[in-house]
């Protein structure tokens, strides 16, 4: 975090408040989100009183807490302060919700995730409240983009230019369990078979074996802004079921995600 000017001790209770609301809120814009517990161990500030600068942010519309975790992001408000996270920020509020109005209907886990930096970060899940679910605490967890459905749907539906350069990255990265996934038969087979299902599939043991996953891409336009997945296991479902039950809910909720953003 860049540090701000040192504040005089001389200085008043309401101006070192908002110093440290600032902070608060610098700290959370830069690394896009982080739970009270990690700001306060961050800036220095006693637990307490970053709960209480927080829920004064939110009350003023700058930050929101996640509706499926303790993680808290910077809001649309808060965007002239950098726009690194704010769209993230904006995609995993309006998921919050939607997840939750679904939970009757798709009870194996979801998760929203995004692109950044060869990997797909889960931004939001409902692994926490699914009594299907076996993961816990997943939200920041990094996938790899060749063996989760996640990182195949972005890669299947992100402008060619784009999926070229993740690409070659993961190749200088050089991870041994993507080189067969790195095979140009292979990419250039999923590639036309998720776009055409709509839908890509993690169903082979390659990434969890005990799992199996599909998601959908989460569309604005001609812009690709993230996935959903649905996870399940293996042992208690097929493919092919779970693309029949859930295939259309999952790519219903993607689309209702990229029309409550705003424009």
């Amino acid at each position: 975090m860049t540090d701000g000017p040192a504040l005089p001790k001389t200085s008043s209770g309401s101006v070192r408040a908002l110093a440290r609301g600032l902070a608060v809120l610098r700290h959370v814009n830069e690394v896009g989100e982080a739970r009270p517990g990690e700001i306060a161990r961050a800036l220095g500030l006693p637990r307490p009183t970053v709960y209480r600068l927080l829920e004064t942010l939110e009350e003023l519309g700058y930050v929101a807490f996640s509706a499926t975790s303790q993680y808290v992001r910077v809001t649309r408000f808060a965007a002239a302060l950098g726009d690194g996270h704010a769209l993230t920020a904006e995609i995993a509020q309006a998921a919050g919700p939607i997840f939750g109005e679904y939970a009757g209907q798709v009870v194996w886990p979801l998760d929203l995730t995004v692109y950044h930096n060869a990997a797909m970060v889960i931004q939001e899940t409902t692994h926490g409240r699914s009594p299907l679910s076996i993961d816990r605490g997943m939200t920041g967890y990094r996938l790899p983009m060749l063996r989760t459905s996640a990182g195949r749907a972005y890669l299947a539906f992100c402008p060619d230019e784009e999926r070229a350069l993740i690409l070659d990255h993961l190749r200088r990265l050089g991870d041994p369990a993507d080189l067969p996934f790195l095979e140009e038969r292979w990419l250039l087979r999923m590639i036309s078979e998720t776009r055409a299902r709509g839908l890509a599939i993690r169903d082979s043991g390659e990434f969890r074996a005990e799992t199996a996953s599909i998601a959908a891409p989460i569309r604005a336009g001609t812009g690709l802004l993230g996935c959903i997945s649905l996870i399940w296991i293996r042992s208690a479902m097929g493919t092919g079921k779970a693309l029949s039950e859930y295939g259309a809910p999952l790519a219903e909720i993607a689309g209702r995600i990229a029309a409550a953003l705003p424009d």
